[in-house]
């Protein structure tokens, strides 16, 4: 046990058990208390939740199981087919490293997930907290998962005011100590579950805790101030010329970005590259995908990354028909909802259309 964890360890983790079989959450990759999930499930949940809310994660993991049931369907999938069902979930190298992982354990665990932190950490998009999840939940290891949530719950039981993420070695050794011999999954669980519902970051509910009386930060005023969190610093914009080109027939000129980096492997429309001085018209024509009488649509299409903002300025522009498409493909306006176009991108495509620029008889309807 580490210096300052609490002396009564076994009682704070039956507490927190018999608080989760009366108040845990019914999430639809969970299990009921006392049994044990589908790994492939918990893995498949755990990979979502990355980044990602429960409400918004629990309709894309319906929709994958109903695709893919088992890690075999997921593997012989298309990465396209993932990437696209993926759509709208942001940070794409989870989708390529889910598909990865999937084929890892299909074609080299015949379909079955290993049990140990150490053996789930070695297959593709598993760090330290996902091992840890799927370890405990699936297995039912000793495993501290240490998320958000969960360092929130351990900065304030045990009123550590070190700053994060310095702080993560502290925690994750307190929130070890805590770990119960039995059910240390539903243990995992529960902790989650306190940290979504009741140990929030403002106004911490903490009448409704089961730890209350344990809880060093409330005893010692400092719970609504914890975890203390390095500045963050301020986010930089980046800028782009995203190209609208258009065909006649309506088909729409998309390509696919590198597999490495922001959004690989998706489709996009073709721009400049992104950056922060931004872009004039004389630096942005070399950029476009073929020849055309190019015109600035009116205003700017803006989305919001981890790291960036990025604002997109969209030209837009009528080709012949028998235009190469070069690198790119053409897709029909019509089919657009089946490119599994990221966010950013469907924002262009929402924004050209808007404007009026698709093909009517030949020309583009409503642009200046």
């Amino acid at each position: 046990m580490v210096d300052g964890a609490s002396p009564d360890a076994d009682s704070l983790a039956a507490r927190m058990l018999a608080w989760y079989d009366r108040h845990g959450r019914r999430l639809p990759w969970r299990a009921p208390p006392g049994r044990r999930p589908d790994p492939y499930h918990v893995w498949l949940s755990e990979v979502m939740l990355q980044q990602t809310s429960v409400q918004a994660a629990a309709p894309y993991f319906h929709d994958f199981l109903a695709r893919w049931p088992t890690v075999h369907d997921l593997a012989a999938a298309p990465q396209d087919a993932v990437l696209a069902a993926w759509a709208g979930l942001g940070y794409y190298a989870r989708a390529r490293n889910l598909h990865a992982c999937a084929r890892a354990v299909s074609h080299d665990h015949g379909g079955v997930f290993p049990s140990t932190e150490r053996e789930l950490r070695k297959l593709p998009g598993i760090g330290p907290y996902t091992g840890a999840a799927i370890a405990a939940i699936a297995f039912d290891r000793p495993a501290a998962p240490l998320d958000g949530n969960l360092e929130r719950v351990v900065a304030r039981l045990f009123d550590v005011r070190d700053e994060l993420p310095g702080a993560k070695e502290t925690l994750r050794a307190h929130l070890q100590s805590l770990v119960p011999a039995e059910r240390p999954g539903d243990f995992a669980q529960a902790t989650m579950d306190l940290g979504a519902t009741i140990c929030v970051p403002s106004s911490p509910k903490c009448m409704l805790c089961p730890l209350a009386d344990a809880c060093a930060a409330r005893a010692s005023g400092t719970a609504e101030s914890l975890p203390v969190k390095a500045a963050k610093k301020p986010r930089p914009t980046k800028r782009c010329v995203a190209f609208w080109t258009v065909r006649g027939d309506g088909c729409v000129l998309l390509r696919r970005r590198p597999q490495r980096g922001m959004l690989g492997g998706m489709l996009e429309v073709p721009s400049t590259a992104w950056t922060e001085a931004g872009w004039d018209a004389d630096s942005a024509r070399p950029y476009a995908p073929a020849a055309a009488a190019w015109q600035e649509l009116p205003g700017l299409v803006r989305h919001g990354f981890t790291h960036f903002a990025f604002e997109i300025t969209v030209w837009a522009g009528e080709v012949p028909a028998n235009t190469d498409p070069g690198e790119g493909q053409w897709w029909p306006l019509d089919r657009l909802a089946d490119a599994g176009l990221p966010t950013a991108m469907r924002k262009i495509a929402e924004h050209a259309i808007k404007q009026g620029a698709v093909p009517e008889g030949g020309d583009f309807a409503g642009l200046s």
